[in-house]
């Protein structure tokens, strides 16, 4: 990933999460914008990242739109054939298919996240998505 880019996602990151601590629906709302330009301007270039969709879909409040995000963001990961990536999103997307009573849906990510995520790092990501998986069987 291009370092100025995750630098910007990462610092926009630390801005919203003032913003929501501060509750700051404002300064919080430029910031969101400030994030999804920059994930518009990065489309279809050698920029473009699954790190910064992911994360406009963190800080997406409607469920249904932080989906979208998110499965664009999961295309993205795969096109780089990124694991963590994958199985991060994956588990996210599932969540919130969780939230909105798609259990079907939920598993289906489940799934695909668990393949992905066998090869990777974070045994706390793991976990959870070995637990919510079999929550929900």
């Amino acid at each position: 990933m291009n370092t100025k880019i995750y630098k910007k996602v990462l610092s926009i990151t630390d801005n919203l999460l003032a913003a929501v601590q501060q509750k700051n629906q404002k300064r919080f709302d430029g910031y969101y914008l400030e994030l999804k330009e920059l994930c518009e301007e990065n489309e279809k270039t050698d920029k473009d990242h699954p790190v910064q969709w992911e994360t406009l879909a963190d800080f997406t409040d409607d469920l249904p739109l932080a989906i979208t995000i998110y499965e664009q963001a999961l295309t993205k990961a795969e096109a780089i054939n990124s694991k963590d990536f994958r199985s991060s999103i994956g588990y996210s997307i599932a969540t919130l298919k969780v939230e909105l009573g798609d259990k079907t849906g939920a598993i289906e990510h489940l799934e695909k996240a668990k393949i992905s995520c066998n090869k990777i790092v974070d045994k706390e990501l793991k976990a959870e998505i070995h637990n919510l998986l079999e929550e929900l069987q």
